[in-house]
């Protein structure tokens, strides 16, 4: 029977052009001669990978070849499932599809594997074929650190951890193999899913982990309690924080290389009635360094913003909730600006991102450093840019005010709803109207959307009654193709149904009109509907024009804009 078979696998090989006859008859003979199977000699000979081998081989009994090398695993998925079983059967799930467990296995045809995988999970599974290395890699990023992790602690009873622990304790119970390498491997798991942040979020019987990915929480796993004071320990001691204080909040950072990325981390801890929870937001050098041109912001506005910061003196006001890239924003217009010949002066909370060419000064208001303080004395330094982190007070705002006005090019933020509220919120802050009129070129107004899986988005199609609620425009909508997020997601995406963000931006430059109504101290409501008859686009309209391309969906610009 084993001739058929070779020679099937020969046809198949041939088909896929993956060798030519000569190669398959070499092959064949060598086979012939020693016994081995003709896919290693075709490997050992290098003509094949065992990977192409893999793919052939799945088609010859009719199932699917996965590449794990570019397949987007779910970290949820791989964790489902015991390491030393996964390494017993040389299996790994990777993915959820139509209610099934997508486990890749070297052997798809072994029974006992597939019994034993059904049992633990609870889920059918749905076998995909891959090569024993590819396995080997996944087992060994997703499961090795976490089974590490289990058999280290199976003797540790919790009663060890307690508050009475001194700090010697704590500092080699972070520094024990087994956290330092789950420490690891949630960093670079979190890299690697494109995180912003990663809590590590303790509750009565375990320790949850949950990474955000474009803008939302998303629960990894869930570990022993146990571990809890090691892992929370091991963080400390990278971040350079006190060990043994547990009953304040504490911040800290530190830098780490993840995969080949270097990465920095800043962390605070919060004390709860589980435990201290620890927040450690991701801070990747190569996104902050982000052109204007890749903001998302139309041309129109792009120019509007642009003339304004370019500018040898003025205020540019950019505003929005936390974590809807403001720093970005105010980074690209500094990257543009920042030449030898103009000294940059930056004052920050904390100071996210060290970046070559600016003088970057960090808050300190246990020693009096206050942003207010931080601006007297950086206007006597001769700077040309300024760029405050945050106006929070009344005096930080007129001192920004006052800086634009004695010739100085200010960018600063301000949490607001919209562009036209900046301009009334800075007079409740204390700022003479006048002065406000005079100082500010531009605010732009911000917020951060989720893009639309581009592999798995599907066709939507909404009432119109309901598009009109809403302040969707109707015109040209007999041609338009408007999608929405796949239910199920994809593997892509992480079944998430999005992938990645864009900016979605309201940009209201103050004209002589505007500077009126502000002097004569008119509403943010009389002030935006004059900006809209002057062409400004709202936040909404803005994210509507992104879902008429393609880029976005209306529940996700509902869901980002007021």
């Amino acid at each position: 029977m084993e001739k058929p078979k070779q020679d099937r696998l020969g046809r198949l090989l041939l088909q896929n052009n993956l060798v030519t006859e000569e190669q398959l008859k070499e092959a064949a003979i060598e086979h012939e001669g020693t016994g081995k199977s003709l896919g290693r000699v075709l490997i050992d000979n290098r003509v094949l990978t065992e990977g192409q081998l893999t793919s052939v081989l799945a088609e010859q009994i009719g199932i699917d070849y996965a590449d794990l090398n570019s397949y987007k695993i779910d970290p949820a998925a791989a964790t489902l499932i015991d390491a030393n079983l996964a390494r017993r059967h040389m299996v790994c799930p990777i993915d959820y599809k139509d209610g099934k467990l997508v486990v890749a296995m070297a052997d798809p045809t072994n029974v006992f594997a597939l019994d034993d995988l059904r049992i633990m999970t609870g889920m059918e599974v749905l076998p995909v074929v891959s090569t024993r290395d590819d396995i080997e890699g996944v087992i060994g990023r997703y499961l090795h650190s976490t089974a590490e992790i289990d058999d280290a602690f199976d003797e540790v009873s919790l009663e060890e951890f307690e508050e009475e622990e001194d700090e010697e304790d704590l500092i080699e119970a972070g520094e024990e193999a087994p956290i330092v390498k789950y420490v690891n491997l949630i960093i670079s798991e979190a890299v690697n899913e494109n995180a912003s942040d990663v809590h590590i979020e303790p509750s009565e019987k375990d320790v949850r982990v949950r990474y955000r990915v474009d803008g939302v929480l998303h629960e990894i796993r869930k570990s022993p309690k146990k571990i809890h004071p090691g892992l929370v320990s091991r963080i400390k001691i990278m971040a350079k924080m006190n060990i043994a204080e547990r009953r304040i909040p504490q911040d800290g950072r530190f830098s780490t290389i993840a995969g080949d990325k270097a990465v920095d981390l800043r962390v605070a801890s919060l004390p709860t009635v589980y435990g201290e929870k620890v927040v450690l937001r991701i801070l990747d050098r190569s996104s902050i360094m982000i052109s204007l041109s890749n903001l998302g912001m139309e041309e129109g506005p792009l120019e509007l913003f642009t003339t304004s910061f370019e500018k040898p003196y003025g205020t540019c006001i950019v505003t929005g909730p936390t974590g809807s890239g403001k720093t970005t924003t105010l980074y690209a217009a500094l990257g543009k600006l920042n030449r030898r010949e103009v000294n940059v002066i930056t004052v920050e909370d904390p100071v996210e991102y060290q970046l070559h060419g600016l003088n970057q000064v960090q808050v300190n208001t246990k020693v009096g450093l206050t942003f207010a303080a931080s601006l007297r004395s950086i206007l006597r330094c001769d700077p040309d840019i300024v760029m405050i982190g945050e106006i929070r007070d009344g005096e930080s705002a007129k001192m920004a005010i006052e800086s634009a006005l004695t010739g100085h090019m200010v960018l600063c933020t301000l949490h607001t709803n919209d562009a036209p509220s900046a301009v009334t919120r800075m007079i409740e802050m204390g700022v003479e109207p006048f002065l406000i009129a005079s100082a500010v070129d531009c605010v732009v107004s911000q917020r951060l959307g989720r893009r639309l899986c581009t592999r798995c988005r599907e066709e939507a199609e909404y009432d119109q009654e309901y598009l009109e609620k809403k302040g969707f425009p109707l015109e040209g909508m007999e041609d338009l193709v408007i999608y929405r997020a796949s239910k199920g997601g994809c593997a892509f995406c992480n079944h998430a149904g999005y992938r990645g963000r864009v900016g979605i931006y309201e940009v209201l430059v103050v004209s002589e009109d505007i500077e009126k109504l502000v002097v004569s101290m008119a509403t943010s409501r009389d002030i935006g509907e004059l900006a809209r008859e002057k062409g400004m686009k709202t936040l909404r309209e803005d994210g509507f024009g992104k879902v008429r391309e393609g880029i976005t969906s209306i529940e996700e610009v509902l869901r980002v804009v007021m």
